[in-house]
């Protein structure tokens, strides 16, 4: 092979946009993550699913706000849950659906300017499984 193995970095650098942000399928959140966005913004667990989610299939998302953005999201600070933001944001674009087909990587990269296209895919299966394992052991679920 002769070349240098990928690091997350070497294929993607946010560039702190909102696309990802915004529109299709929306963020799913875990009840760790309801716990934690929860502590940040002083709300209570029991009344975050009514009040910032919405049912998509047997899971919830967060709603998106009339602009079609996260409901935490604001174009001039851009996300307002940062420090807590959900696992699903955390592993962006590092995302197991990247895993099942190799133009899935291109496709995502099409709407994010901080993706860098038309890497291997023997790269982004080694990069994401890395990222995940990082991601499962320092963000319980």
């Amino acid at each position: 092979m002769g070349s240098e193995e990928k690091s997350g970095s070497d294929i993607f650098e946010c560039r702190l946009c909102g696309d990802c942000c915004k529109g299709f399928g929306g963020t799913y959140v875990t009840s760790q993550d309801i716990i934690n966005i929860c502590a940040y913004i002083h709300s209570d667990p029991e009344k975050f699913i009514d009040q910032y989610c919405d049912p998509s299939g047997s899971r919830h998302v967060l709603t998106l706000g009339k602009d079609g953005y996260c409901i935490f999201f604001d174009k001039i600070t851009s996300c307002t849950i940062h420090p807590v933001k959900p696992y699903m944001c955390k592993a962006w674009p590092f995302i197991t659906p990247v895993l099942l087909h190799s133009e899935n990587w291109n496709a995502m990269a099409n709407s994010c300017p901080g993706m860098q296209k038309d890497v291997p895919h023997e790269d982004i299966k080694k990069i994401v499984a890395m990222k995940k394992e990082i991601l499962d052991r320092d963000s319980p679920v």
